[in-house]
This record gives C-alpha cells, sequence and structure tokens, in this order.
C-alpha cells in the first residue's frame, strides 16, 4: 500500500511539473482575412521590376550612415474591386546584419560590402516586413501607382567597390 501512494505522489509531482513546464508568459492573438479577389499585380515574380540605383562612387559613403541619391520607383496596381478602397504594401527580404531597415546585398562573387538598400515610401524609411503607409485605390482598369524610393545607405566607414544588387518581393495588403 505505501509503495501505490508513493507511486502515485511521483506521478503527481512528475504531471504538476510538467504543467508548470509549459506556463506561458504571454500570448499573441493572429486575426487577418483572405479575400476573394484583390487587385491585379503589374510586376509579380515571374516579371519583376527592375529598379537601377545607378553607379555610385564608394567616396560618397564617408561615414556609417551616408546615403547616396534615392531612386523613386512605383508598385503597380491595376483591375481593383470597388470593394477595396486601400491597400499597404510589405516588402520581405534579408535585412542586413539584423537591422530590418536595411536589404542585404544579394551574396555573389566580389559583392560590394558595408552598404544596404534602403526603402522608403512618403511616410519615410520602411522597414521590412513591415506595411507601408495606405494608398487610395482607384477601381476598375485605372492604374494605380504606389510611389516608393530606394537608396543604398552605408553600415561602415569603409565601403569596397562591388555589384550591389539586391532582391525584395512584396506583399498586397488590403486595408
Amino acid at each position: 500500500m505505501k509503495k501505490n501512494l508513493i507511486a502515485m505522489a511521483i506521478a503527481a509531482t512528475a504531471v504538476l511539473s510538467a504543467a508548470n513546464a509549459f506556463a506561458a508568459a504571454g500570448q499573441v492573438n493572429f486575426t487577418g482575412q483572405i479575400i476573394d479577389v484583390g487587385c491585379d499585380v503589374i510586376n509579380t515574380v515571374s516579371n519583376p521590376l527592375q529598379v537601377n540605383l545607378g553607379q555610385v562612387a564608394r567616396s560618397e559613403f564617408v561615414n556609417s550612415g551616408d546615403t547616396a541619391a534615392a531612386t523613386s520607383f512605383n508598385i503597380q496596381l491595376t483591375n481593383c474591386p470597388v470593394s477595396i478602397g486601400t491597400a499597404s504594401i510589405k516588402f520581405d527580404g534579408t535585412a542586413l546584419n539584423g537591422d530590418n531597415s536595411l536589404l542585404q546585398l544579394t551574396q555573389e562573387s566580389g559583392v560590394a560590402t558595408g552598404v544596404g538598400i534602403q526603402l522608403s515610401d512618403a511616410s519615410g524609411i520602411l522597414p521590412l516586413a513591415q506595411p507601408s503607409a495606405a494608398y487610395a485605390l482607384q477601381s476598375g482598369s485605372t492604374m494605380n501607382n504606389l510611389p516608393f524610393t530606394a537608396r543604398y545607405k552605408s553600415v561602415a566607414t569603409t565601403v569596397t567597390a562591388g555589384p550591389a544588387n539586391g532582391v525584395a518581393n512584396f506583399s498586397v495588403i488590403y486595408n
């Protein structure tokens, strides 16, 4: 009988200990909605938008944080349903050194170092994985141009020359 009581006590202790191992400090609830139809995206993954940032002399980057001139580009949406009034763009890519305000350059032979690509919208710097400002959309066959800029930004006092290409995918978030 004593052996059964001891075994039950050990089992109860193990169960209670396991319950404590799964205690939570907080919670996140994810919400959203999948809609039937959105706008047509002109620049898909199979038809990417090409943004030429040009050839920038490394001498323009004297200090960490220096930036090159911004280059404007538009994400284009058309055939938007009447039921959708606004949209935001969320860019995804590899952050440079964990800094989500800079897109890492594509790692290729001889790649430039000490710089990343910074994206902006009308509100300012646009971090990766964060939605842009909301843009009003015109429905129907009207072309909606959502303006953004991109530029190089140094993250070191020494920048080396080389290819400075980058790739960001984007999602359209309807509001």
